[in-house]
C-alpha cells in the first residue's frame, strides 16, 4: 500500500477525528488503499465497515471515509444511526465538497473538511454524553489492499 499522505497528513486527520468525536457519541474513520476491488466504491466502503466493526456501536452512528488512492475512487458511508437522523442529501453534500479539494489534490484537506461536516451532524443528533461516552473505535486511519482485511 502507498500511502499518499505525508505524515503530518496523517496526524492531522487523526486529530480531526479526535475533535469531531470530542462533541459526540458518534465514530470516524478514515480507510486508504490502492485500488478499489469493487467496480463500485460504496460496495467497498461497505465491506470495509463491516471489516471493521463500525456496525458496532452503541447507536449505530459509525461514519467511514473511503479513498481508494491509485484507482481515484471514494465513498463516505454512515451506519443506520446516522443515515436516519441526517437530511436525504447530506452524503451526497459531504462527498462532493470532499470531492472539490481532491480534484484540487488536496487530499487531506477534503478529508478533514469531510470529518468536519460529519462531526457537525453527529454532535447535532448524537451529542456527546459524559456520564456513558467512551471511544468504540480507534481514531488511526487503516490501511488495505483489495486482497487483504484492513490494518490499523
Amino acid at each position: 500500500m502507498t500511502n499518499p499522505l505525508t505524515s503530518e497528513q496523517e496526524a492531522a486527520l487523526v486529530e480531526a477525528i479526535r475533535q469531531a468525536e470530542l462533541r459526540t457519541s458518534g465514530e470516524v474513520r478514515v480507510h486508504l488503499e490502492d485500488t478499489c476491488p469493487t467496480p463500485e466504491p460504496l460496495d467497498r466502503a461497505a465491506q470495509v465497515f463491516a471489516e471493521l466493526n463500525m456496525h458496532r456501536t452503541a447507536q449505530r452512528n459509525g461514519v467511514l471515509f473511503y479513498l481508494a488512492w491509485e484507482s481515484r475512487q471514494f465513498a463516505v458511508i454512515g451506519d443506520a444511526g446516522i443515515n436516519a437522523a441526517v437530511p436525504d442529501d447530506f452524503w451526497e453534500v459531504t462527498k462532493e465538497t470532499v470531492l472539490q479539494q481532491f480534484r484540487l489534490e488536496h487530499y487531506a484537506k477534503g478529508l478533514e473538511q469531510g470529518i468536519r461536516m460529519v462531526g457537525e451532524q453527529l454532535q447535532r443528533y448524537f451529542p456527546y454524553d459524559a456520564g456513558s461516552d467512551q471511544n468504540e473505535l480507534d481514531d488511526s486511519i487503516s490501511f488495505g489492499d483489495a486482497d487483504k482485511s484492513p490494518r490499523t
